[in-house]
C-alpha cells in the first residue's frame, strides 16, 4: 500500500496524529505549511486548544510575535525585523538555539504560517489556525510544526529527557496561552516548590 494519505478518505483528525507519519508530513506541507528553507524537517507537531476568547484577540496577541515568550516556556525572546520576519532565541537541552523566520501566509483572524530561513539552528515551519468554536464557546486554535531535530533521532531523545521536546512543549505552551488569555495569567507550581524547599508544604 502505498506511503499516501487520501483526501477522500481523510477524517478531521490533526495530521499528526496519522500513523503514517511521512504520509502526514507531505500532506501538510500541500496544503498547510512549506517546508523550512534548509534541513530535512521530518517530524510533524499538531496540538489544538479551545480558548474562552475571541478569535480577533487571540490572532491579535500571537501575531504580536514579542508576546509569545509570556507563555512559551523555551522561548528566550522573539525579535522583530521588520513586519514578515523575526529572530528567535530558544532553550534547548544542550544551549540556546536561533533561527530567523518569515511569515509565508497570513489571513487576519485566521491564520498564520512561517518557515525558518537559511542558517537555523532547529530548521522550522508551521502554521497557527485561529477558528470559531460551536455554541459561542470562544476559539478553537491549532499549532501544526514541521521541523528537523538537531541531532536527528539522538537529538529527539534527548530533548524528550529534558521535557523540551517540541511535542510536549507545544502541548503545555497551548495550555498557558488558555490561562493567561482567559485569566490574565499563568498557574506556576513556583509557590510549591519554594514551600518545599522550606519543609512548610
Amino acid at each position: 500500500m502505498a506511503d499516501t494519505i487520501d483526501p477522500a478518505l481523510a477524517d478531521d483528525a490533526p495530521l499528526s496524529t496519522s500513523k503514517r507519519q511521512s504520509a502526514a508530513v507531505d500532506a501538510a506541507t500541500e496544503s498547510l505549511i512549506d517546508k523550512p528553507a534548509q534541513g530535512d524537517a521530518d517530524t510533524l507537531v499538531g496540538r489544538t486548544v479551545t480558548i474562552n476568547r475571541p478569535r480577533a484577540e487571540l490572532f491579535a496577541y500571537w501575531r504580536d510575535f514579542a508576546n509569545l515568550a509570556t507563555f512559551m516556556e523555551n522561548v528566550e525572546r522573539v525579535d522583530m525585523l521588520d513586519g514578515a520576519r523575526s529572530h528567535w532565541v530558544v532553550k534547548g537541552p544542550s544551549g540556546n538555539y536561533e533561527w530567523t523566520a518569515a511569515i509565508t501566509g497570513e489571513a487576519e483572524g485566521a491564520f498564520i504560517a512561517w518557515a525558518s530561513e537559511d542558517g537555523a539552528d532547529v530548521p522550522n515551519s508551521g502554521r497557527v489556525d485561529f477558528r470559531d468554536a460551536q455554541a459561542g464557546r470562544g476559539t478553537i486554535v491549532t499549532a501544526t510544526i514541521l521541523y528537523d531535530p538537531p541531532a536527528g533521532s539522538i537529538g529527539r531523545l534527548i530533548a524528550k529527557m529534558f521535557q523540551r521536546e517540541p511535542a510536549i512543549q507545544a502541548r503545555r505552551d497551548l495550555r498557558r496561552f488558555k490561562q493567561l488569555m482567559e485569566t490574565g495569567e499563568i498557574a506556576t507550581g513556583a509557590r510549591n516548590r519554594a514551600l518545599q524547599e522550606e519543609g512548610k508544604n
